[in-house]
């Protein structure tokens, strides 16, 4: 009945929908009758050890064995292996291959989790029992092991279970799974097992502590808790069926001791559970009804409407947890927040448990639960145990290596073992050198803290200096030798060995020391640090080293040398000597000249630079410009020959020509508009007609705005945006787009239409609408985005109008840190997505590969990979930077892409007094195509050279763009007076 509840409950929150199939049921309830059975049997035989003799045993038989021959069969009859003939063939090979393989693996590394997996599959498989037990203890002395990993190791144990001994390493094999994750099927396995040892000494109260134990654990939990509850209440009942039959021989002190207190057990279950808000509480109640020979107590009635209230408060966080996908990491942070506004520690604590199993990867969670434990339950065993168990499912997170350590400092834990937590931190593979450098300051705290400064020597004093000489040498030989930075660039670690030597210690030779140290390492030019140190001296040293700090800190520092010569004047202010003063004005002064001079050069480099990048963009400019009128240049030439040749082949006027000059004439005249027609009625009848037919550039564009008329517009509903999306990148010589791309789309729901964008020759321009009937069928098509089209990867995004929404972007990846996701350059051209995942599969699970193209869809020798976790990928970059790949080195890096240039904005060209600076000037014809000048050469005007003075230009009259740029108006006499001046 137990194992039944269980697995309905769990099959409820799996598939809320659907229920189990008549064969599944049929299973349950011989699985349920049998482990009563057992329960049934088991108790008698306990009943009877107890009573003694005087009472006749039920059935006739029953060993002390039969119950755990009898639980081993009915838990691990569908995972036990059957009778199988072994034989030495290619399949058994291969699998000893592959064992030696994966064991050479996890002798490299020992955190790979999937070789640890793959093994203990193999050696199951194999029967190399000795070497799976082994296998398996690593791997949880390592990692916490699932739910499945964990039964199927115990059923494997139960079922080789021979003695006493053996049923004690079952215990503590199931006394290990539970600390994992909370488990209600182990729990309920672990109380079934338990209940096959109850004949043996102090087996009852095993039992008991174990049921009692579990509903401490499980119990409140609304939709699998309820299993706990009945097992153990099947459990209770049937020793009250055992005891029945003797009832009637006992004195009514003994049956008020044995039978009547037996059945107030009973009772107490029925109780307890019905003031607890769990699913089918009404069913429960109905049972209890029919159980008890007298009314059930108003208290409890009372109670269990009190706990259906609450049923249905909580009912819309689990069902929203049923309908949700795992891992519902969203409907579990709801569930929590709801439960910590009720403030119940014990439900907390179990949401938090239940949120855990299926985000245990998601160091957030666990920092937030740690944190709640640290802060209001504060009990040592249970908050240390959660600390443990949070490092070891995400060992690469540094804040949760730190908040163990505190929580052992914190509850007194002895100093070897803060220390060995302390060397696995070190060992535990963090992604980035700054990580290693906060581990270290908070192993160094704790030290600190632990020793008495009022003695001049002691044992802890000398530790933590030796510690702090060891974390400057880790810091250089391991984090730098694999990072190349060592993670500490200003030096914090050595600051604080230099305020601890000089304010705890009196020690300022050594903090001087230190100081040093730490300018020697690129610190010296920076104003902030020789504060610092000024600081540091001012408070634990003596004047004449704070001057002295203070005058190397005015020749040194360049990123800020006014603030620390102002410091050394008031200084000398206060305290100086009229020499000193003079020295101190002395020596800033020159200094801030010279800072000066180097800011000026800097600038007027700097500038030189960006003129030389604007000469280079209008030369770019120009060459385009001429590029486009020589080509157009010759367009019109080929025009021109074409309509000659065609004129050549005329049958008229073939023996008359006409005078080369009257040609000219009419080319380059243009006709009235009154006699056009006359004009060309007459061209028409003496033959050959002159180029005259070319249309003025006004017909031309009244021309062209016909043909724009006549093409069929595609009209767009803004307010259809949310069930529209925008397709581009398609190749322009795709034939009937809405066609070929309506099966396409169709796929993600009903295509109300599809709108091809054509250019005015008709030509298909590469872009498309494609409008849905729902908004959910719009956003379900964005996930067809890059897929291929004809050989180029199609973009699908979402319609929105980029005149109202200039900074909308699309883009469908993270721009920001992810440390379980990794960037690979300098892949060959030619590596196919299935190769690069054979590479990275062999260091963790790959969930997802993609290759970066171009518009055309070539690839461009890059590529992100996703792991399962931040750890996998950390190994995986150890292992594959610098691998070579069909002859090309890559490289391998966390990806971390380089944050976006923002485009500069028309009011950044904004002068100081807030008018717009132009990009160009241009002359008074205002831009030309070609951007030549028409104006002779001898009338050409040099522009005014602007004076520069020494700070900036030499001040001048204000004069208007226009007045600048334009040349004085001149009549044709003073053009005629300037030709005869040459």
């Amino acid at each position: 009945m137990a194992t039944a509840a269980a697995t309905s409950a769990s099959e409820a929150e799996a598939e809320p929908k659907a229920g189990p199939t008549a064969e599944g049921e049929e299973d349950d309830v011989k699985t349920a009758r049998t482990r009563r059975k057992v329960l049934s049997r088991a108790v008698a035989s306990a009943t009877y050890k107890a009573v003694g003799p005087g009472w006749d045993q039920p059935e006739e038989g029953v060993s002390e064995s039969d119950g755990d021959e009898e639980y081993a069969m009915a838990s691990s009859a569908e995972s036990s292996p059957g009778e199988y003939e072994w034989e030495y063939d290619e399949e058994e090979e291969k699998n000893q291959l592959e064992i030696e393989r994966l064991e050479e693996q996890l002798s490299i590394n020992v955190y790979d989790y999937n070789c640890h997996v793959d093994l203990i599959r193999l050696l199951r498989l194999e029967g190399e029992l000795t070497k799976v037990r082994v296998a398996r203890q690593k791997m949880s002395e390592i990692f916490p092991l699932t739910e499945e990993l964990w039964l199927e190791w115990l059923h494997d144990e139960i079922s080789m279970a021979l003695d006493g001994l053996d049923r004690e390493h079952v215990y503590d094999l199931f006394e290990k799974a539970v600390k994992d994750y909370i488990c209600p099927n182990i729990w309920l396995e672990y109380g079934q097992y338990s209940v096959g040892g109850i004949g043996q000494k102090g087996g009852l109260e095993k039992v008991r502590s174990v049921f009692e134990r579990a509903l401490s654990s499980v119990g409140l939990h609304m939709t699998k808790g309820l299993a706990i509850w009945e097992a153990y209440r099947e459990f209770e009942s049937a020793i009250v069926e055992a005891a029945r039959p003797i009832a009637g021989f006992l004195s009514p002190f003994d049956r008020e001791q044995t039978f009547d207190s037996q059945l107030e057990k009973v009772h107490s279950l029925f109780r307890r559970q019905l003031a607890i808000p769990l699913y089918d509480m009404e069913a429960t109640f109905a049972e209890y009804e029919e159980w008890s020979e007298d009314p059930i107590p108003e208290s409890v009635i009372q109670n269990y409407n009190k706990a259906l209230q609450q049923l249905e408060r909580y009912k819309p966080y689990e069902e929203a947890l049923l309908q949700a996908e795992a891992p519902r990491l969203a409907e579990y942070q709801a569930y929590i927040d709801f439960e910590m506004k009720v403030g119940d520690p014990a439900r907390v604590q179990l949401i938090f448990e239940r949120a855990l199993v299926e985000n245990c990867l998601v160091p957030d969670l666990w920092i937030r639960y740690s944190q709640y434990l640290d802060r209001q339950l504060k009990v040592k065993d249970l908050v240390l145990s959660v600390h443990n168990r949070a490092v070891r499912n995400c060992p690469w997170t540094v804040a949760l290596w730190s908040r163990y350590l505190l929580a052992m400092e914190r509850h007194g834990v002895d100093h070897r073992a803060i220390s060995g937590t302390f060397e696995k931190a070190l060992s535990a593979g963090f992604i980035q050198a700054t990580d290693y450098v906060e581990i270290w300051q908070a192993y160094l705290d704790y030290l600190r803290r632990r020793v008495d400064f009022k003695q001049d020597s002691s044992k802890e004093l000398e530790e933590l200096r030796s510690a702090f000489t060891r974390a400057l040498e880790y810091l250089k030989q391991e984090v730098e030798e694999r990072f190349n930075e060592s993670g500490d660039p200003s030096c914090m670690i050595m600051q604080n060995w230099a305020r601890i030597e000089a304010r705890m210690c009196n020690n300022m030779q050594k903090a001087r020391e230190l100081w040093d140290s730490i300018m020697t390492k690129g610190n010296a030019k920076y104003a902030n640090m020789w504060l610092e140190y000024y600081n540091l001296e001012r408070a634990h040293g003596d004047t004449q080293h704070c001057r002295k700090a203070l005058h190397r800190a005015v020749q040194c520092t360049s990123d800020y040398p006014e603030h620390v010569c102002e410091v050394l004047l008031t200084m000398e202010r206060t305290e100086g000597t009229l020499e000193d003063w003079d020295i101190a004005v002395q020596k800033t002064e020159t200094r801030l000249a010279r800072v000066n001079e180097q800011r000026i050069k800097a600038a007027e480099k700097e500038a030189a630079l960006a003129q030389q990048e604007e000469e280079k963009v209008e030369q770019r400019k120009r060459a385009r410009a001429e590029k486009k009128a020589l080509k157009k240049k010759k367009k019109t030439r080929g025009a021109d020959k074409r309509k000659a040749e065609e004129d050549d082949e005329k049958e008229w006027g073939d023996d008359e020509e006409e005078q080369p000059s009257k040609r000219r004439k009419v080319e380059n005249s243009t006709p009235p508009a009154g006699d056009a027609q006359d004009l060309e009625a007459e061209t028409g009848l003496f033959g050959k007609s002159a180029p005259v037919d070319v249309d003025p550039p006004s017909k031309q564009k009244e021309r062209a705005a016909a043909l724009k008329r006549d093409v069929p517009k595609v009209p767009h509903d803004s307010s259809k945006d949310s069930i529209t999306v925008f397709v581009s990148n398609l190749p322009y010589s795709l034939g009937e787009p809405e066609v070929k791309l309506r099966p396409l789309f169709e796929a993600c729901g009903e295509v109300a239409e599809i709108r091809p964008i054509f250019s005015n020759r008709g030509d298909f321009r590469g872009y498309c609408y494609v409008e849905f009937k729902e908004e959910k069928s719009a956003l379900k098509a964005l996930e067809l985005d890059r897929k291929t089209v004809e050989g180029r990867p199609m973009f699908v995004s979402p319609c929105v109008d980029k005149s109202k929404n200039p900074d909308f972007k699309v883009f469908r990846y993270s721009t920001a840190l992810e440390k379980h996701k990794l960037f690979v350059s300098g892949l060959p051209f030619s590596c196919t997505k299935e190769e690069l995942e054979e590479i990275c599969k062999a260091h963790g699970t790959v969930k997802d590969i993609r290759l970066v193209t171009n518009r055309a869809g070539k690839p461009k020798g890059l590529a992100y990979v996703e792991y399962e976790n931040e750890s996998q990928a950390s190994q995986a970059v150890l292992k594959m930077d610098g691998m070579t790949i069909k002859e090309n080195v890559i490289k391998v890096a966390i990806s971390n892409p380089p944050q976006r240039k923002v485009p500069e904005k028309p009011e950044s060209r904004k002068a100081p007094g807030g008018a717009m600076v132009p990009r160009q000037i241009y002359g008074a014809r205002g831009k030309g195509r070609t951007q030549l000048s028409l104006l002779p050469r001898a009338l050409q005007r040099p522009s005014a050279t602007v004076a520069q003075a020494e700070n900036g230009p030499a001040p001048q009259p204000a004069v208007t763009a226009s007045a600048a740029t334009e040349a004085p108006k001149m009549s044709n006499a003073d053009f005629a007076k300037l030709l005869l001046r040459k």
